[in-house]
């Protein structure tokens, strides 16, 4: 199970393509190209944030790819995303300009099949079909390009999360209302990876995301590229090195128990692990739950009890709220109302997933327990 590691000190190109050509000569994907294949690029773009902050896959890491792809005579390139909030050409237009996409083409096409389809899932799995965006579907070769985050749900956002931005648009609020108790949302994302697969995994962490994400955080800069055919051991991999407990993560011990991610197999090519790494502040989510520290013969009953007592719901910030409306087209459970252009939130049927805060542009919604 190769994993790749390269230092990269800054967003320049041409330090950026050095990285993913030595990324890509380890993993040997040169021996995958054809000039006929067609390749997704599925990018983190989960609203519309430039560059400069560390909530989207940097574009010159795109174009670094791209720049390769082409060099192997791939000239069929695409890239594709469901980002939040709606899944249209208006929408996307905008998503990609602020993201910078738009510097990519003409080397890249930027998808605009606004379509998707039902995919039937594997035996034995808790959901038996995922509508899926057309490109991926329709791609020979997918490449998974995310953003090394922390995230208010899920504690960890990488390859395996970055695959939730292949359900079209607003159908994502849906999949959490389906699934909101985070063991079954974090087998929910392992399947869906599993039927996306993708054949290739990137994460851009030379900037990442610590704290609030995967929006409302703040910049903690580890100067690093990670490149892996398995993106299960990747995660697991880079949890770590963002001091976190890969086993705490629900989806990474999901895909541990499963045989999905073999850590024990992993093999490191590359530049070595920094020795000055520092931990990445968790969401305010996640410093409010502290049944970890618990005996594990105590963790359950005390979860059953405490859940609703020390539940984590969204708080409004007023004065920074703008009354856009992306947290109401956001919420699942439909508990969100704008009202005199300010957001007013019912703690009645809210299922704590934190879409709002995840789609909240001006940093306006905070958690807070309900005791």
């Amino acid at each position: 199970m190769i994993q790749t590691l390269y230092h990269v000190p800054e967003y320049k190109e041409e330090l950026i393509y050095c990285a993913i050509c030595k990324a890509m000569e380890a993993l040997g994907i040169a021996q995958d190209m054809h000039p006929d294949l067609k390749v997704v690029i599925k990018p983190n773009l989960v609203m519309a944030k430039s560059p400069s902050f560390p909530v989207t896959t940097h574009p010159l890491v795109i174009k670094a790819v791209v720049r390769w792809l082409k060099e192997q005579g791939v000239s069929h390139i695409t890239l594709a995303e469901s980002s939040g909030g709606l899944y249209n050409a208006e929408h996307m237009k905008n998503v990609y300009q602020v993201c910078g996409m738009n510097q990519l083409e003409p080397d890249v096409t930027l998808n605009m099949d606004f379509s998707a389809r039902t995919v039937n899932c594997q035996k034995g799995f808790s959901n038996h079909s995922f509508h899926i965006i057309t490109p991926i579907l329709d791609a020979d070769y997918v490449i998974n390009i995310c953003k090394l985050k922390t995230h208010a749900m899920t504690g960890y956002s990488g390859g395996i999360k970055n695959l939730f931005g292949t359900i079209p648009g607003l159908e994502k609020p849906q999949m959490h209302y389906r699934w909101p108790d985070i063991r079954d949302f974090s087998r929910m994302l392992l399947e869906l990876a599993q039927t996306v697969n993708p054949q290739l995994t990137i994460i851009d962490a030379i900037d990442a995301m610590e704290g609030n994400g995967p929006t409302g955080g703040t910049s903690h800069p580890l100067h690093l590229l990670f490149a892996a055919r398995d993106f299960y051991t990747q995660d697991y991999f880079t949890a770590g090195l963002m001091k976190l407990d890969p086993m705490k993560i629900e989806m990474i011990k999901q895909a541990v128990e499963c045989g999905l991610a073999k850590p024990d197999e992993m093999e490191l090519i590359g530049d070595p692990v920094p020795d000055d790494l520092t931990p990445f502040l968790v969401p305010d989510t996640q410093n409010l739950d502290f049944t970890g520290s618990l005996p594990g013969f105590l963790q359950k009953p005390f979860a059953f009890f405490a859940g609703k007592l020390f539940k984590s719901y969204p708080q409004l910030n007023e004065e920074l709220c703008v009354g856009c409306g992306k947290c109401a087209e956001s919420c699942p459970a439909h508990v969100i109302k704008i009202v005199n252009k300010k957001a007013k939130f019912k703690k009645r049927g809210c299922i704590s997933c934190f879409c709002c805060q995840e789609m909240c542009p001006m940093k306006a919604i905070s958690v807070k327990k309900a005791l």
